[in-house]
């Protein structure tokens, strides 16, 4: 099986630019792991849906997702840009509609569409929105979903919910990708969101890179698809994994030193795939086999240093195309 990969470029939400003082410099060297990326055989560049650092908050930059995506995609002339995922508590799902169909349009077609119900709870109270509970944070998700999805493929579309409605909006254009923007949907909610994804998406993030997890996920997807009387197969299964490659027969620790920072090595390998070409080829393989055909991944300390970047794309990516 085919699997075509993506790659996070950096944007703060990670800690990934504080050693670039400059925020222009620091935007700089997001839009160049962009563009390096665009060059290479990378099917897609993706960005997250946050206002404020992990692990913890702190004050440190985090460029706005739909900002940067629509810059991106004139930064860049090949690679499909997506968000892994967008937040629907930031957004009224009318509004997301709009300026996806706008963003897809701006892109000549290669959007990637993300959505997702949201979970960072200090970052919804800090910014003002109303911290819902788990059952109508699902809620009101599933209603966007359908509504968003109304929004690209009906002329005088219609909606009276429980948290959301709409009477006719005009959404021209709709997008520039036929038969609408494609529409990511992450989450491995088995009862709501895999659900939703049979119904109205054109990808599924599931997994976490575990590939156990992923094909448990996955057959569920299958068993909505066949109930809906849904392809299966023409849903993009992905997954994501934090991988770090290194040259063969180098020090492990030395070779992650400048991506690591103050994390010890330990740490570092504990939320990283560290390891060589063929290392890291055989989680990727263990991966297909489960099932999925994408792999998103999310590189440490790319915006100082392309290099790991590039030996994934030159001694990973041809051994699965």
């Amino acid at each position: 099986m085919t699997m075509r990969f993506g790659v996070f470029v950096p944007q703060g939400w990670r800690m990934d630019l504080t050693e670039i003082s400059d925020p222009v410099e620091q935007y700089e060297a997001m839009t160049a792991v962009a563009k390096a990326a665009d060059a290479g055989p990378w099917d897609s560049i993706w960005v997250y849906d946050h206002f404020h650092t992990v692990p913890e908050p702190t004050q440190n930059t985090t460029f706005e997702c739909w900002t940067i995506t629509s810059t991106l995609v004139r930064d860049t002339q090949r690679v499909n840009v997506g968000q892994m995922v967008g937040c629907n508590g930031y957004r009224h799902p009318a509004l997301y509609a709009k300026i996806a169909s706008t963003v897809d349009v701006a892109s000549h077609g290669r959007l990637y569409a993300g959505i997702g119900a949201g979970w960072y709870e200090h970052e919804w109270k800090a910014y003002g929105y109303e911290w819902p509970e788990l059952r109508d944070r699902m809620g009101a998700f599933r209603e966007a979903t359908e509504l968003i999805y109304k929004m690209w493929t009906e002329d005088a579309p219609v909606f009276n919910g429980k948290y959301y409605s709409i009477d006719k909006p005009y959404n021209e254009p709709k997008g520039a990708r036929k038969p609408h923007p494609s529409f990511w949907i992450g989450g491995g909610g088995e009862k709501v969101t895999l659900k939703l994804v049979a119904k109205y998406g054109d990808a599924a993030n599931i997994g976490g890179g575990d590939p156990e997890a992923f094909k448990h996920k996955a057959s569920v997807l299958k068993e909505h698809c066949d109930k809906l009387g849904r392809d299966y197969d023409s849903i993009i299964k992905s997954t994501s994994l934090n991988v770090f490659p290194i040259e063969a027969g180098a020090d492990p620790e030395k070779a992650t030193a400048k991506a690591r920072g103050r994390q010890s090595y330990e740490q570092f390998a504990d939320a990283n795939v560290v390891g060589t070409a063929d290392e890291i080829a055989a989680k990727v393989e263990a991966l297909v086999e489960a099932g999925s055909d994408y792999l998103i991944t999310y590189i440490p300390g790319v915006a100082y240093d392309h290099e790991p970047l590039q030996r994934f794309a030159d001694e990973v990516i041809p051994r699965f195309s």
